[in-house]
């Protein structure tokens, strides 16, 4: 139960910009585990809901998520999120997005989300913020595929 083990994070995100400076960033926090970059909902979606009946992504993913993408609203993937079955409803999900409308905030955690973070605007703050998210992600603990 102490053995460390490798978890997938799954990122949603449909800004390539935002997308590639949340990963610099993430790795210069010592983060070095694998990264599924999904620019919209229905392939993350699928992605998640295929791992969700087995060890497919090798158990549970940590999930980044951008509540404005193309095809479908965050709010929606965070709903099918937080409502499957298995270790997936337990997936901690990290909503990172532009948006800072306290209904937004609130929706969002009353659907199940672990952390709310508004992007910020400027460059040099939107990176020291996904560093601190970085260092957050070495320290917590994510549950076992098996729920045990």
């Amino acid at each position: 139960m102490d053995k460390q083990r490798p978890v997938n994070i799954v990122m949603i995100e449909d800004d390539e910009g935002h997308a590639r400076l949340i990963e610099k960033n993430i790795r210069r926090a010592g983060i070095s585990n694998q990264i599924h970059h999904f620019v919209d909902g229905t392939s993350a979606l699928a992605f998640l809901l295929d791992g969700a009946e087995g060890p497919t992504h090798n158990g549970p993913a940590l999930v980044l998520l951008d509540l404005n993408l193309p095809d479908m609203s965050g709010i929606d993937i965070l709903a099918r999120i937080k409502g499957a079955q298995g270790a997936l409803r337990r997936t901690p999900v990290v909503v990172l997005t532009t948006t800072d409308d306290k209904v937004e905030i609130q929706r969002c955690y009353d659907l199940g989300c672990n952390v709310y973070i508004t992007k910020p605007v400027n460059y040099e703050s939107f990176a020291d913020a996904i560093r601190q998210l970085g260092l957050f992600l070495s320290v917590i603990q994510i549950p076992d595929a098996e729920g045990a």
